[in-house]
C-alpha cells in the first residue's frame, strides 16, 4: 500500500465476509444492470462466506485472484476487483471485473484499483495480457480501461448473460509489454 494512493487491493480473506455482505447489499440495485441474475442466497452472510471460501480455494489453485479494494486512510472495504479464467501455458491472461461501492464513483478508484490490479497480474503473477468485456451501454466503465491503458479490440456479440439478456461486449485488452 502507498501512501499516496487513496486505495489499496488486497486479497479477500474469511474475516471481509460481514464487509463485503454490507457492500453487496448496499449496492444490489445499482450493480444489477451489468451483472447475472444471482440466486438469493448470494446476497446473504453465508452466501459471501461461502463465495470467499471458494476465492481462496482459486487462488490456491492460480485459477482466479480476488481482491478487495479498500480505502486507504479508513481502511473501508470500497470496491472488489477479480483476475478471473487465467489461462497458463502459451497463453497467459485472465480478465478483469470490477465494482467500487455507488457512494465512491466519480473518485477515480474504479482506474486506479484496474492500474494496480493489471501490475500485480503482471508483475507479481507473471501474466502476459489482461482482458475485459464490457456493455457497449455502460460508457463509466469502459472510460475506465481506457484510463488504464487497455486499448479496444473489438465487440462479441451476445456475450455474457447479464441481468437476464444475452448483451454484446466491447473486449478490451492490455499486455505486460505495453506497460513497461
Amino acid at each position: 500500500m502507498s501512501n499516496s494512493n487513496p486505495i489499496y487491493l488486497r486479497n479477500i480473506k474469511a474475516e471481509d465476509a460481514a464487509s463485503l455482505h454490507d457492500l453487496r447489499l448496499r449496492n444490489r440495485s445499482f450493480l444489477q444492470p451489468f451483472e447475472p441474475i444471482r440466486e438469493e442466497k448470494h446476497f446473504t452472510l453465508e452466501g459471501q462466506q461461502s463465495e470467499i471460501a471458494v476465492n481462496i480455494r482459486d487462488a490456491i489453485d492460480d485459477k482466479a485472484y480476488i481482491y478487495g479494494v479498500f480505502a486507504a486512510e479508513t481502511d473501508e472495504l470500497v470496491g472488489r476487483i477479480a483476475l478471473t479464467g487465467i489461462a497458463r501455458g502459451p497463453a497467459q491472461h485472465a480478465n478483469v471485473g470490477y465494482f467500487i461501492d455507488q457512494r465512491h464513483n466519480g473518485k477515480g478508484y474504479a482506474t486506479l484499483a484496474v492500474s494496480l490490479c493489471v501490475a500485480k497480474a503482471f508483475d507479481e503473477l507473471g501474466l502476459h495480457r489482461v482482458q475485459a468485456g464490457v456493455m457497449p451501454r455502460n460508457m463509466r466503465s469502459r472510460r475506465v480501461l481506457e484510463k488504464a491503458g487497455f486499448r479496444l479490440e473489438g465487440l462479441a456479440e451476445r456475450y455474457i448473460n447479464i441481468n437476464g439478456v444475452w448483451e454484446d461486449h466491447h473486449l478490451f485488452a492490455i499486455t505486460s509489454d505495453e506497460t513497461r
